[in-house]
């Protein structure tokens, strides 16, 4: 005759003077509900078993879930919080050559991106004056260029924004620096009636910075910003 092992005393007292430690012990009560199968045999089917399985797989999945939805959360109001810096940087300029400077510089790295270039359609590039001084920022282009840029061959309307992978520099914005552009966010500007568009470019070495499957709308409140700036810098 053979007889089970006795719990000592001193577990047990604890055990019982604290069960909610076992009930919280997820692989403690894994093999507690284990064991209760073996000792059932195996011809017994425990529905309550099978239905507690399902309700541990369950609750797995949602708090895959819940730290998905913190995970993206904690992620857009990090976007935020950059987009919303960025703008305040571009507001302090009192001149636009410090306007456009800034765009390269403070500005670029608020939103972490390697390279900004402003682009604007005008029919007479050859009469601006001073264009030397902005830098590599800022380039003037003819009329069309920029729907024929984002489109890239496509045909239809083009968006407000444009997140895609590049390779190369078809539309020479880039220099001598395109050759590690991989990716890019091309925000179209509208500057009012009676003046051409613009567009401003956001560009990364990653190629997973800008995708067009990731969503748009923080760029979207970005380029409406912009916009109002760029239509006080010319009027």
């Amino acid at each position: 005759m053979t007889t089970k092992p006795k719990i000592e005393d001193a577990l047990r007292e604890a055990i019982l003077s604290r069960p909610d430690v076992i009930l919280d012990d997820k692989d403690v009560m894994n093999a507690l509900v284990a064991a209760n199968e073996k000792a059932m045999g195996a011809n017994i089917v425990d529905m309550r078993g099978i239905a507690m399985e399902r309700l541990e797989a369950r609750l797995d999945r949602l708090e895959d879930t819940h730290r998905s939805v913190i995970a993206a959360a904690y992620e857009n109001l990090a976007g935020t919080n950059q987009v919303h810096r960025a703008i305040l940087r571009m507001l302090d300029p009192v001149e636009f050559e410090s306007f456009v400077q800034d765009l390269g510089g403070e500005v670029a790295e608020i939103l972490r991106v390697d390279m900004v270039r402003l682009v604007l359609e005008t029919d007479q590039a050859d009469t601006v004056p001073g264009l030397e001084r902005l830098g590599d920022v800022l380039s003037l282009a003819e009329p069309g260029f920029i729907a024929g840029y984002i489109a890239q061959g496509r045909g239809g309307g083009t968006r407000q924004v444009t997140l895609r992978q590049v390779q190369g520099d078809p539309g020479g914005i880039y220099g001598d620096k395109a050759d590690w552009i991989r990716s890019e966010a091309c925000l179209k500007l509208d500057f009012g009636p009676g003046r051409l568009p613009g567009m401003l470019v956001l560009a990364a070495e990653d190629p997973h910075m800008f995708g067009p499957q990731q969503g748009s709308d923080l760029l979207i409140f970005f380029a409406g910003v912009f916009e109002r700036i760029m239509r006080r810098w010319l009027s």
